[in-house]
């Protein structure tokens, strides 16, 4: 079983930035894809960035490109979302997420196809 607690999340202002945490447990770094989602009051959830194990390619939605940068130390077994030039927009529930390999990114964050969850870090962009 493979277990995500994200930290990080808080308010900031629109134009300001936040690190997100993650980290993994209970599975070598190099079995799974790690990745971020993210849902909205009255949303569905959506894929915001994901990166393969494999060689470190990544995916990142339209909204969020050219602002956040998703990362992973392997040696810490923890990922990361550096959020820069927040919107109100942004603001939401960030979720980490893991699925084991062969899954690529395309398949966690295009078509939400996943294993593990963590419980979700809030994230509040003031105006």
């Amino acid at each position: 079983q493979l277990q995500l607690v994200e930290s990080g999340g808080g308010l900031v202002q629109s134009g300001g930035s936040l690190r997100l945490s993650c980290a993994a447990s209970g599975f070598p770094s190099n079995y799974y894809n790690i990745g971020w989602f993210r849902q909205a009051p009255g949303k569905e959830r959506e894929g915001v960035s994901c990166m393969a194990s494999s060689d470190g390619s990544t995916y990142y939605a339209d909204s969020v490109k050219g602002r956040f940068t998703i990362s992973r130390d392997n040696a810490k077994n923890t990922a990361y979302l550096q959020m820069n030039s927040l919107k109100p927009e942004d603001t939401a529930v960030y979720y980490c997420t893991a699925a084991l390999l062969p899954y690529t990114i395309q398949d966690m964050c295009v078509r939400t196809r996943t294993n593990y969850w963590g419980q979700g870090t809030q994230v509040t962009v003031s105006s």
